[in-house]
């Protein structure tokens, strides 16, 4: 059976299999958990980044770690928020699903989410938290393969106690 956590931390600095990154679209870097860990991976992640040829919202493009504590990098753009009225819960939940499974592909036992979409895109923590852990419980309980241990990192205390609460039901 999957374990999900919740920690406040910083994503770069987690000793896991893979880090899931809250990309762009152009894969190119960013500002957020996206351009800190391109800043914490080095220049060879961007090197590798600049071969994928980008990545749709709600797909998943997998790289090496580089510099970072991880093996692997999961990155995958999450939807920007326009009040929920352009599939944006569905993209988010793609977003989860795809990296569960490519991380699966790769044989990754241990690996970190950020919170996707919830700084800059907007989409509302509570929501977008909620979906999160659903969807990667489900993807874990789903395929015995699916990495069994999971963290969701989090960026504040305030973004923390809403995983923890997210998680305890």
């Amino acid at each position: 059976m999957a374990v999900l956590r919740a920690l406040r931390a910083d994503i770069t600095t987690l000793n896991v299999d893979c880090i899931v990154n809250a990309a762009n679209t152009s894969l190119l870097g960013g500002g957020g958990v996206d351009g800190a860990i391109h800043r914490a991976a080095g220049p060879d992640l961007l090197a590798e980044c600049r071969t994928l040829g980008g990545c749709h919202t709600g797909e998943a493009r997998i790289t090496q770690g580089y510099r970072l504590p991880a093996r692997f990098v999961i990155h995958t753009p999450g939807p920007v928020w326009h009040g929920g009225k352009e599939n944006e819960a569905a993209l988010l939940t793609a977003c989860y699903r795809e990296s569960m499974r490519l991380a699966a592909k790769h044989h990754v036992r241990t690996m970190a989410f950020p919170a996707i979409s919830t700084g800059v895109y907007g989409y509302p923590l509570v929501e977008a938290t909620r979906i999160a852990v659903d969807t990667v419980r489900q993807e874990a309980e789903a395929f015995p393969q699916a990495p069994q241990d999971i963290l969701f990192c989090c960026f504040s205390d305030h973004d923390l106690a809403v995983y923890e609460a997210a998680l305890a039901s």
